[in-house]
């Protein structure tokens, strides 16, 4: 998977972040996807990365919608959120260059293997939506 580690908790997560008024859902992934792991100034190497992130952005399976047990949750204001499943094979993933960007203080891919601490304390429910998505992906 690819995550990043967040920079106002140190954590390891799912890129994503806000919503913009009246932005789908779809966009707002693919602009986070890009502002936290596409810092890419090079105009050449940009345009590979943008042409490989719309292959990887092309279908897309919901892995989770609804509340969500994140820490910035209160009383009188939670977290919602949709976690969407994109599915990289090998040779776009050898070829998708990554470099943190935004709120992103650092991205990799992550082996989804628990024995991994990064792994192990995903962000919030991330884990829990990662682990749905290797389970399913396992079944097939």
């Amino acid at each position: 998977m690819v995550a990043i580690k967040r920079k106002d908790t140190g954590e390891w997560a799912i890129p994503g972040g806000m919503v913009d008024p009246g932005e789908a859902v779809s966009a707002t992934v693919k602009r986070e996807f890009t502002e936290e792991a596409g810092d890419i100034t090079d105009a050449a190497e940009r345009a590979h990365f943008e042409e490989l992130t719309a292959k990887l952005f092309q279908n897309d399976e919901v892995v989770y919608r609804g509340y969500v047990d994140d820490p910035r949750n209160t009383d009188h204001a939670w977290m919602e959120t949709t976690a969407l499943h994109f599915h990289c094979d090998e040779e776009l993933g050898r070829m998708l260059p990554l470099n943190a960007g935004d709120d992103a203080a650092d991205v990799m891919w992550l082996d989804v293997d628990d024995s991994d601490e990064r792994y192990s304390k995903l962000y919030a429910s991330h884990r829990l939506w990662v682990d749905r998505v290797a389970q399913n992906l396992r079944a097939r």
